[in-house]
């Protein structure tokens, strides 16, 4: 069964259940690699590009100012793409590697997800909650190499950071700059 939310047809989770049944059971195939940007968010972006499929946002944000983001699939696809060329090309990582992110959940938050899926990159998301021992703490245990965080949690990072050796980049997601950081939003 399915129910129509804004006039589509959606998975419920009976649905999505059966599914995934069907690959336990021999019936669907399992693939060999999967990528949930390239194999799902692409795939809706092309769907609807096409017309195959209605127009929905992908991502859709609102803070309690009433500030909002919204983006289609297309759109969030294209923004993800770019922060992974961002953690690949700007920052020099590479497939495995990894990014402690400690942010507020800000829209840049879930682009990180997305580029990092995408890239083959591991997030390891942190709360915003943590202080700068539980900071180099993550650093050392996960030998991350990128660092993304905002104005309010960096100096906790640069109390730390003579104590991690692995780190090689410092990403700053905000609207200013910060010495020895690479702002994301600019880079983007």
């Amino acid at each position: 069964p399915s129910r129509t939310f804004h006039r589509n047809n959606r998975l419920l989770t009976s649905q999505i259940i059966s599914y995934y049944e069907s690959i336990n059971q021999g019936k669907k195939e399992l693939p060999e690699y999967f990528n949930f940007a390239s194999d799902v968010l692409d795939e809706w972006a092309r769907l609807e590009k096409d017309g195959r499929k209605p127009a929905n946002p992908a991502f859709w944000w609102v803070n309690d100012k009433g500030e909002e983001v919204k983006l289609s699939f297309e759109e969030l696809g294209a923004l993800s793409r770019k922060a992974a060329n961002v953690l690949s090309k700007v920052c020099g990582l590479q497939r495995g590697d990894r990014v402690v992110a400690v942010l507020p959940r800000v829209p840049e938050w879930w682009l990180l997800n997305v580029a990092c899926m995408r890239a083959g990159i591991v997030l390891i998301p942190g709360t915003s909650q943590l202080t700068a021992k539980e900071i180099l703490y993550r650093l050392q245990a996960s030998k991350a190499k990128c660092f993304v965080t905002d104005d309010e949690r960096a100096p906790a990072v640069e109390s730390v950071l003579a104590g991690s050796q692995f780190l090689k980049s410092k990403l700053i997601v905000g609207k200013g700059s910060r010495d020895g950081w690479l702002n994301l939003n600019e880079l983007l």
